[in-house]
């Protein structure tokens, strides 16, 4: 069985990492993954979500979980308090995601000090509630906030070496480096995964480094490994689940994306990766009309007033309420690269185990070169 440093420090049976994806939830998809073995990571950026989106899709993010008049502190309380709950009896292993970036960092305190809290109160919660993964934005500003909780794994996303070097300097637990070619948030800079993980690795060989980006099956979790990464992190492949807690239209259009089947347009934290629908392709026009630097890797200012950003961030806001409702023709679905190599909406252990199962088949095969 192949197990790696991320097994050992996190105590998952298999060296993968489900994405805690947005702007929906994954608060069954997280459950479905820890009971599979994997780390599961229920989706803060999901729940930041639901309340931009109105009352109707935060009432159903929370279904069964929350009452309809919680605020988001109780909300995810109660979400911790479920996912722990169903993943008792195999003793899975889970976090959560929290996006740091300076448009969302007033909600990151929040989540971090609410994750912090829960964990204080109950023994189990902190034994399996073990890591929070921070992304889009600089690691620094919440190194006390996270290290306040003793035991507490912390995982920063990195889009380059510069990136990754900041994670060397706060003194994160694990790397994730995330190529270009991954769904929803991508970076400015349109560096891939197979020259940022081993670019990464070659440059902080002190920190476990997870790939993020283009990862899918048993032979792109070999290839990672091949690179010198402990795990990867996959988001759109998860996502296309029968578990997944994403609208149907979203797996639907991850299942039926074909060849070069994405578009980069203007998103909410900068640069974001969409399956190609009609609303996908008139959002990247208008991107390359009002916002050209995104596709020179200049980033822009979000608090600049600028009408322009505004009006592509309520654009984005407007299509995932679209695929809520089911509107193909306005609907804005994020997704990698990689959707063009799903081709089915399997249950989430089945997937896993198929994983695990290609990934020892390829190294089996890889015997006869040597």
């Amino acid at each position: 069985m192949i197990k790696t440093k991320l097994c050992d420090m996190l105590g998952i049976k298999y060296p993968i990492i489900q994405a805690g994806m947005g702007p929906f939830g994954t608060n069954n998809l997280s459950i479905a993954a820890a009971n599979a073995g994997v780390l599961g990571l229920v989706s803060s950026s999901g729940l930041a979500g639901s309340f931009v989106m109105g009352e109707e899709v935060y009432q159903g993010f929370i279904e069964g979980i929350a009452d309809p008049e919680d605020d988001a502190d109780a909300a995810l309380r109660k979400m911790y308090d479920y996912v722990l709950k169903n993943t008792h009896e195999s003793g899975g292993i889970f976090g959560v995601n929290v996006m740091v970036s300076a448009e969302l960092a007033g909600l990151a305190e929040d989540i971090i000090d609410t994750t912090v809290a829960v964990r204080e109160k109950n023994s189990e919660m902190k034994d399996r509630l073990k890591v929070i993964v921070t992304s889009a934005g600089n690691p620094k500003p919440w190194v006390d906030r996270i290290r306040s909780s003793e035991g507490l794994k912390w995982f920063h996303v990195v889009p380059s070496v510069k990136g990754a070097r900041k994670c060397q300097e706060v003194g994160v637990d694990g790397i994730v480096a995330s190529g270009h070619e991954g769904g929803f948030h991508a970076a400015w800079e349109p560096l891939h995964s197979m020259v940022l993980v081993p670019a990464v690795i070659d440059a902080i060989p002190d920190i476990p480094v997870i790939g993020a980006g283009g990862f899918c099956d048993g032979r792109t979790l070999v290839s990672a490994l091949a690179l010198g990464a402990v795990g990867v992190q996959m988001g759109t492949r998860f996502l296309s689940t029968q578990e997944s807690d994403f609208v149907h239209i979203w797996k639907d259009n991850v299942v039926k994306a074909g060849d070069r089947s994405t578009v980069i347009a203007r998103g909410v934290v900068g640069p974001a990766r969409y399956i190609i629908t009609p609303a996908a392709t008139r959002l990247a026009e208008l991107t390359v009309e009002n916002c050209p630097g995104l596709f020179l890797g200049k980033p822009d200012d979000p608090f600049s007033g600028g009408s322009e950003i505004e009006e592509l961030i309520s654009k984005e806001i407007e299509g995932w309420i679209a695929a809520y409702k089911g509107d193909e023709e306005e609907a804005l679905t994020p997704g990698g690269e990689v959707a063009q190599r799903i081709g089915d909406m399997p249950y989430v252990k089945e997937l896993v185990e198929g994983i695990m199962k290609e990934a020892e088949e390829t190294l089996a095969n890889l015997q006869k070169y040597r």
